[in-house]
């Protein structure tokens, strides 16, 4: 249960390099048949029975908007896949889609300054004709989802289904206790994905790749069917929800429904595993590998050399159904769109982090912490691959972040070879990207940047090793903004140590990026720790005591911690994401900081033309 508008990375760069080394791999994606088949005719007519047992407002509508809904999802569908383009004139009228509560948000966005009253005049410029439709069409599918929550499953989403069951939970008990319940109208949907899969596929080893906590609970629903069915057949579980959360594993039960599970980059302990399926190794050499042996869990890593990167091969999306994916338009934040909005080709263009330092990332685990990059020949030979297999010329660079020399050579081999694309990544904001390589970048096709800022704070930016200043991070983004690039700051509140002082002047800093027009969009997220992390492993170095872990055989990532200051970062949370919001509409630059939180705070102590004096430097 990934994006609707794109396949996951993971199987495609499995399949490629498992086919490169001979093995005969399939791929498909349960996640997006599933919804596609919850949301055909006879799904839709199952979700009727089961919302007429319930009284709550949306399932209400629901059933009494049915005929309509029946008529016009599949249509709304196509016009998402991109087969039928003229439905946006229909569905703009605001006659065409029945309309739900998702629809009622929208009159919160007519304001009396909007021209005409038009409710999504406030977005980012005028919405175009197919970006309207667009939006409308998802807010539907939207409403269906809310149906589905309230009449089948309350823990369904399109995205992160379930999340609860799995994210940071010590005990597999409220997993197994959701397996173990009478299969629903989504269990039911999802067990005949997989029944048909199996059919035409007839496989030895079934691979899932579980990359977040709101995966796994179909990724084990698709195993028991798998063992019901094909007892004989081997399931292994990997992704990076496996590599972050389940290290340290101890609890038997999964394998009930698993035969393995493996660790980090999926490609040596897969050979590996193979080889021992077919006899030719034992299981003392597997490597990175779970299993259980006499009723308990057991890990063997047989240390071998990973592959390296440049000899991974080149993922290939043969046997996904590109044509069926959902361009869908949720969040009008013009960055956030891009996750959303399109059929990416997804692609790395280094393993792991060249940097490697930020206390708050992962950085102690495999997928941070080995470096190895490819030679931008190899990657320009992977990209004219894709395209020529997909026909699309997007690509995402899922790096954590993309080196600036690499993406350098990547550009000048671009260009020289008259490779037309459209690309965008993460970057950290350092000064090696001046204005001239960030001209060169979106010459080669970049059309937008994310990085993280995270506290726009010296003090706290020291603390947390991120390489970066403020003044550093204001010069990089006004470069590629004035190369013409889409400029994203991930922003971070509650890190250790941060006072309210803090807080305050890092909204001041972020004010003046975007009235100075460095950034065009963000997004404030709450600090988490983790215990991979350098805070989660060293707290007295960041001022805080690590609260105790809750004992358990199962996942183990998130833990709580108690930080001296008492900040209250849940209230001043509210006006950070509102006062960004507001800048993100080009609202408020000109205004204190201070009229953004709920609670009285003090004034900025950040002079008011520090990022203009920056920027003339």
């Amino acid at each position: 249960m990934t994006q609707l508008n794109t396949p996951y990375p993971s199987t495609a760069y499995l399949t490629g390099f498992l086919r490169s080394r001979g093995v005969d791999a399939r791929q498909v994606d349960l996640a997006l048949a599933l919804v596609l088949r919850l949301l055909a005719p006879e799904g839709l007519r199952e979700l009727h029975a089961a919302a007429s047992r319930v009284s709550t407002p949306q399932a209400q509508w629901f059933c009494a908007e049915f005929d309509r809904i029946l008529a016009v999802t599949p249509r709304v569908i196509a016009f998402l896949q991109g087969r039928d383009a003229t439905l946006a004139h229909r569905i703009n009228t605001r006659g065409f889609l029945p309309e739900g509560a998702r629809f009622a948000a929208l009159d919160h966005y007519v304001h009396a300054e909007d021209e005409g009253g038009d409710p999504l005049a406030w977005a980012f410029g005028a919405l175009g004709l197919q970006d309207r439709a667009r939006h409308y069409a998802t807010l539907f599918l939207n409403d269906l989802a809310d149906v589905l929550r309230e009449a089948v499953d309350e823990r369904f989403e399109f995205v992160r289904y379930a999340e609860k069951l799995a994210a940071a939970q010590a005990h597999f008990d409220p997993l197994a206790e959701a397996l173990a319940r009478e299969p629903h109208l989504i269990d039911r949907t999802l067990a005949k994905l997989t029944d048909e899969a199996l059919a035409q596929h007839q496989p030895h080893v079934v691979l899932l790749s579980v990359p977040f906590p709101g995966s796994v609970y179909a990724a084990l629903r698709i195993a028991k069917q798998v063992k019901a069915r094909a007892p004989q057949t081997t399931i292994v579980l990997g992704g990076g929800y496996v590599n972050t959360e389940l290290r340290e594993l101890r609890e038997p039960r999964l394998f009930d429904f698993v035969d393995y599970v493996t660790l980090d980059g999926g490609e040596r302990p897969l050979l590996a595993l193979l080889e021992h399926l077919q006899g030719q190794r034992s299981r003392a050499r597997l490597v990175r590998t779970f299993m259980r042996d006499e009723g308990q869990v057991r890990y063997v890593n047989f240390v071998e050399p990973d592959i390296p990167f440049d000899e991974v091969g080149t993922p290939t999306w043969d046997g996904l159904p590109l044509g069926d994916y959902l361009s869908l338009l949720d969040m009008l934040n013009p960055m956030n769109r891009l996750w959303s909005d399109g059929r990416w080709n997804k692609l790395t263009v280094a393993h792991g982090c060249y940097w490697k330092k930020c206390s708050f990332c992962d950085v102690s685990l495999d997928y941070i912490s080995r470096y190895e990059a490819a030679s931008a020949s190899v990657l320009v030979d992977r990209i004219e691959a894709i395209v020529a297999e997909t026909g699309q010329t997007g690509f995402h660079f899922v790096d954590e972040a993309a080196p600036p020399k690499a993406l350098k050579a990547l550009a000048q081999e671009l260009l020289r070879r008259g490779v037309a694309i459209s690309w965008w990544g993460n970057v950290r904001f350092e000064k090696t990207f001046t204005p001239e390589l960030a001209a060169l970048l979106a010459e080669s096709g970049c059309i937008a940047i994310s990085g993280g800022l995270e506290v726009a704070s010296d003090r706290l930016l020291q603390l947390m090793k991120k390489g970066v200043s403020v003044e550093q991070v204001a010069r990089v983004t006004k470069a590629f903004a004035d190369a013409g690039i889409l400029v994203h700051a991930y922003l971070m509140y509650g890190f250790p140590t941060q006072t309210v002082q803090d807080t305050v002047d890092a909204l001041e800093y972020v004010r003046q990026l975007f009235e100075n027009g460095c950034l065009h969009s963000g997004f404030f997220h709450r600090f988490a720790c983790t215990v991979h992390s350098p805070v989660g492993r060293d707290p007295d170095a960041y001022g805080v005591r690590l609260q105790p872990l809750p004992e358990g055989h199962f996942a183990k990532n998130d833990v709580a911690f108690i930080d001296p200051t008492g900040t209250d970062h849940d209230a001043l949370g509210q006006g950070l994401k509102k006062g960004l919001y507001n800048f993100m509409h080009g609202i408020g630059l000109e205004q204190d900081v201070r009229r953004w939180f709920p609670v009285k705070v003090p004034r900025p102590t950040v002079a008011r033309d520090c990022i203009e004096r920056a920027l003339t430097k």
